[in-house]
């Protein structure tokens, strides 16, 4: 198998064999094999470099636009029918946060006060979702009433958690300490807490791996409302007696 052509003037043999060009094939072969790998290897990391930047970038855009609405919060008093007395409208737990503001998010101009609902619903292997509910703050008992369906948004799917926690002031008459809860109902609290701290894991879309949560805190500057129309109060009742009533 190993023939070679003879040069008519000089006599040497020209030409390769059959065993050079099997083993320069086999080279080449071996050089684009790495170099398709390589490319294959780049180009899938940059396709989940690209989700990732994507999924990042739709995270701090909900979750900027969910703390403007938080620091937005208004201590508003719901009237109820029943014999108990008023309460702000702010309640909250490890996945879902109901509150009212004077920002919207759906609503393109303000429209007075909306009543908003954030909420993480599970969603097995697929990753979960936050919704948000959002409406305008018409009748009495909007708080108690369940939220339309229909009204839903879905703000982020595919994620693996969204986590709530109420940072509440020390009241040693009450015998409570200064930190974070998990939990927080107007009803008993008597006000707003006085921030806010919003937790999301997101989830690997491909392998389904959690993520490195992203923590946002908002502070709610309404939460001393009360404390300031009280001090208010104190201040201008003596103001508007009349001159006999003045104490000396």
């Amino acid at each position: 198998m190993k023939r070679r052509a003879k040069d008519s003037n000089t006599g040497a043999t020209t030409g390769f064999t059959l065993l050079e060009v099997v083993v320069t094939l086999t080279i080449l072969g071996l050089i684009l094999l790495i170099i398709s790998g390589a490319f294959r290897l780049g180009l899938s990391a940059w396709e989940k470099g690209e989700s990732a930047r994507e999924g990042y970038d739709r995270v701090r855009t909900v979750s900027r636009l969910v703390c403007q609405q938080i620091k937005s919060s208004v201590p508003y008093r719901i009237k109820t029918e029943k014999a108990e007395e008023d309460y702000i409208g702010f309640e909250g737990t490890p996945h879902l946060l109901k509150f009212v503001s004077a920002l919207p998010i759906k609503a393109k101009q303000p429209q007075g006060f909306v009543y908003a609902i954030y909420e993480f619903q599970e969603g097995g292997q697929d990753g979960g979702r936050l919704v948000y509910y959002e409406q305008r703050v018409l009748n009495k008992n909007f708080f108690e009433e369940k939220p339309n369906e229909e009204l839903s948004v879905s703000l982020m799917e595919g994620i693996a958690d969204v986590q709530f926690e109420y940072f509440r002031r020390g009241d040693k008459d009450k015998n409570w300490t200064e930190g974070w809860v998990e939990n927080w109902n107007a009803k008993d609290e008597k006000e707003l807490p006085k921030a806010l701290r919003m937790t999301i894991t997101s989830r690997d879309k491909k392998d389904g791996k959690e993520e490195v949560p992203l923590t946002l805190m908002a502070s709610i500057s309404a939460n001393r409302y009360e404390e300031i129309v009280a001090a208010q109060r104190r201040f201008t009742a003596p103001m508007l007696q009349r001159p006999g009533q003045l104490t000396r």
